[in-house]
């Protein structure tokens, strides 16, 4: 009779179970879906539409609502009374957001009717106005910055963090840089580089210069980079001291490689050789014809 062997230690091990944190995650998943289907409910009715106890549905509700998924408030028409009044659990605008959304499907088809019907003019307006309002929050966070256009981009990068892009801002030798990280409508600038352009001018307005797009999320590029150039020294133009008086006036001629040629001889320059050869006529080197004569004594 063949016994069957208990394998310890190196053999074959059972099926492992779930942590408790993957388990806790899915019947949280469970719980907000079921606020998404059936609007809000009590820790009961959830207890009973999951089959677990009022207890054990209440500990995963208190975990979603300290991450700010859900909500508790009391029940309207709850008579006051004795006793804990009913209490309903709502999902947030944050746990909603957690499911998928088709938010760049919907703008893409708007997007392409406004292109059908009034061609990129009417796009790059919608475009415009959907980034006034970004300009105008973020100008209140760079106006307080008197300096050059690098420093201003250091505070634009925080503005635009806070709203949503992950930017940072750099110096470098040209200048500075700012870099976003993240680009909130990057599928649908894709097909519509209007966008880019559009943020790519606020970005000029608010640090107050031109500015130059390197790099897009858009066009695939890992990081939506931007170029902000730096004031130019003269000294990079002029060798030496810097100028001033006439030569401040003829820098410009000078740097477009306008320079003077040797000065033409003047037209009495002929005579005042003949008068230094002991007034003789010097052999001419014009093709003019000359009516000159030799007198000769009588």
């Amino acid at each position: 009779m063949e016994s069957s062997a208990v394998q310890v230690g190196g053999g074959a091990s059972s099926p492992s179970r779930p942590s408790p944190s993957a388990e806790d995650g899915r019947t949280r998943q469970r719980v907000t879906a079921l606020l998404l289907e059936h609007g809000p409910q009590t820790a009961t009715e959830l207890a009973g539409r999951l089959g677990v106890s009022p207890t054990a549905v209440r500990r995963h509700l208190d975990a979603l609502v300290a991450t700010g998924r859900v909500e508790e408030r009391h029940a309207p028409g709850t008579p006051r009374g004795r006793g804990r009044p009913a209490r309903l659990f709502h999902l947030t605008d944050a746990g909603r957001s957690a499911f998928p959304h088709a938010y760049d499907d919907l703008a893409l088809t708007a997007l392409r009717f406004v292109a059908a019907q009034g061609g990129p003019d009417a796009v790059r307006a919608v475009a415009e106005a959907q980034l006034a309002g970004l300009e105008q929050r973020c100008s209140a966070a760079v106006e307080t910055v008197p300096g050059p256009p690098v420093d201003r981009a250091q505070a634009l990068a925080a503005a635009l963090t806070a709203e949503g892009y992950a930017a940072s801002a750099s110096a470098i030798s040209g200048g500075g840089q700012l870099c976003q990280h993240h680009c909130p409508v990057a599928h649908v600038a894709a097909e519509f580089p209007q966008l880019c352009e559009v943020e790519t001018a606020v970005i000029g307005r608010l640090v107050g210069t031109h500015v130059q797009r390197l790099a897009t999320i858009a066009h695939g590029d890992g990081v939506c980079t931007t170029h902000i150039p730096g004031p130019v020294r003269r000294t990079d133009l002029w060798p030496g001291p810097p100028p001033t008086g006439e030569e401040d006036r003829v820098l410009a001629h000078t740097r477009a490689g306008n320079r003077s040629g040797p000065a033409s001889p003047v037209p009495d320059e002929r005579a005042a050789h003949r008068l230094r050869a002991g007034g003789r006529t010097a052999p001419s080197t014009s093709s003019t014809p000359t009516n000159d004569r030799e007198r000769t004594p009588a």
